[in-house]
């Protein structure tokens, strides 16, 4: 366990021990001595093949922590929280499975698009991690939920040099702004990433950086001390995730600065330079899940790469009556598209006796064959109160801590979800590995 462990956190194969390197050399000696050097030579290539087998079987050791069961005991009592509870108290091992997607990595309670926060995710179980992808001022893709949120998710404004750059640099009674366009690739490797907060009325630097992460979140992992998380480029991102055998969702975010940027870099070029970077880096088209909340952005990777079978058209627009869903659902199907990611409560709504049911949305979308992935869970605080939950809310609908589990079922059961973001991927991994969905061990082979 300790080698796979340090496995999983340096991201090379453990190394055999000098007894077992002694023992394998004296066996192909011994055979090569016997049977002559063409079974030596077959000896050595099985031994070899078997050591690969094992590096790939070691690369995850995944871990869950108490949270999923805590999470259960808060579930109302039935069938679902008593099949929950037997497999909690079951099972040993858990695997990757990829219905459980890390949002920003495992923003709960790591600074979000961190390598330690994809690190979480992927230790957690997420068979696929999320970068939101933008560009820098000369024009490298990095890791940032916003193009234009480097005041709240970093320590920009700590530093004079770097916080006299911003579109709007901090002062007192002025509301900052950092974009990643104000900055090279070399001066953003400079920040240290924190929780993405902020406390407005602040009057110092400092107490605006460090004074708004909420309640129910924690600054545990921030750039406190010696740590200071950095701010990945989406290829770090891509290796970091490829060398643990996980898969790729990254999100192309809409630029908040003129396009065509500087009066050359078009949204199609911007677009291409996503998924040139999984090309360069030999990830196949199968193992990405490219999205966006532009239309457009969609349509051109299915009409221009070979990564647009699993592209995914986000949908963040709440206030659509059923005609016009069903308008924007045609148009998707019509281009070709096959994937659709509302947020959560736009897939279900309250039902008779406190049930959970499909949504109107959901019916539509798998009555047109597409599929669904949807977001995102765990970033909601304690009451359920909120935004992705909203449908249920404004139905009066009671909900426990545990009802995040109850809604999963629903999704999974009776929506039929692909997958799930969460901000704690570890919650999505308990529920798969209990309902065994969509769990792997490796990567294994693309499906035609």
């Amino acid at each position: 366990r300790d080698s796979k462990r340090y496995f999983m956190m340096q991201y090379s194969p453990p190394t055999r021990s000098p007894q077992r390197k002694m023992h394998t050399n004296s066996l192909v000696h011994f055979c090569g001595l016997i049977l002559g050097p063409s079974f030596t030579m077959t000896i050595l290539l099985l031994s070899i093949s078997l050591l690969l087998l094992v590096s790939v079987a070691a690369d995850i050791i995944v871990q869950i922590g108490s949270r999923p069961f805590y999470l259960v005991d808060e579930m109302k009592e039935g069938s679902l929280k008593d099949k929950l509870a037997q497999c909690a108290a079951k099972t040993k091992v858990y695997k990757v499975s990829d219905f459980s997607i890390g949002h920003r990595g495992a923003s709960l309670m790591y600074p979000e698009h961190t390598i330690e926060s994809y690190k979480a995710a992927l230790i957690q179980g997420a068979g696929i991690v999320e970068c939101d992808v933008t560009f820098t001022k000369d024009r490298e893709l990095i890791c940032r939920h916003d193009q234009c949120d480097l005041h709240t998710t970093t320590d920009v404004i700590l530093r004079p040099k770097l916080n006299a750059k911003c579109t709007v640099p901090w002062a007192k009674g002025v509301e900052p702004k950092c974009c990643t366009t104000d900055f090279t690739l070399a001066e953003i490797k400079k920040l240290c990433a924190k929780m993405d907060s902020s406390n407005e009325s602040a009057k110092s630097k400092k107490a605006f950086v460090y004074g708004g992460t909420p309640d129910w979140r924690t600054d545990l992992y921030a750039s406190y001390g010696a740590t200071c998380p950095k701010v990945p480029t989406h290829k770090e991102s891509i290796e970091l995730i490829r060398n643990s055998h996980g898969k790729f969702t990254p999100e192309l975010k809409s630029p908040q600065v003129a396009m065509p940027y500087e009066g050359n870099y078009t949204q199609q070029e911007y677009a291409q330079q996503m998924i040139n970077e999984y090309i360069d880096a030999g990830i196949p088209p199968c193992h990405v899940w490219p999205q966006s909340f532009s239309v457009d952005d969609v349509y051109y990777w299915l009409d221009n790469t070979d990564y647009g079978q699993q592209a995914v058209a986000l949908d963040e627009i709440d206030d659509r009556d059923p005609n016009q869903i069903d308008e924007f659902l045609d148009e998707l199907v019509e281009k070709g598209v096959q994937i659709v990611a509302p947020p959560l409560f736009r897939l279900v709504e309250a039902g008779e006796n406190e049930e959970i049911v499909p949504s109107y949305y959901a019916m539509a979308a798998k009555d047109r064959g597409l599929d669904i992935i949807t977001w995102t869970l765990e970033r909601t605080p304690p009451g359920l109160m909120g935004y992705y939950w909203q449908s249920l809310n404004e139905a009066n609908f009671t909900t426990t801590e545990g009802s995040r589990l109850e809604l999963l079922h629903v999704l999974n059961q009776e929506v039929g979800v692909l997958g799930v973001f969460s901000d704690w991927p570890a919650t999505t991994t308990f529920y798969a590995n209990c309902m065994n969905v969509k769990t792997r061990a490796g990567l294994g082979p693309c499906q035609d």
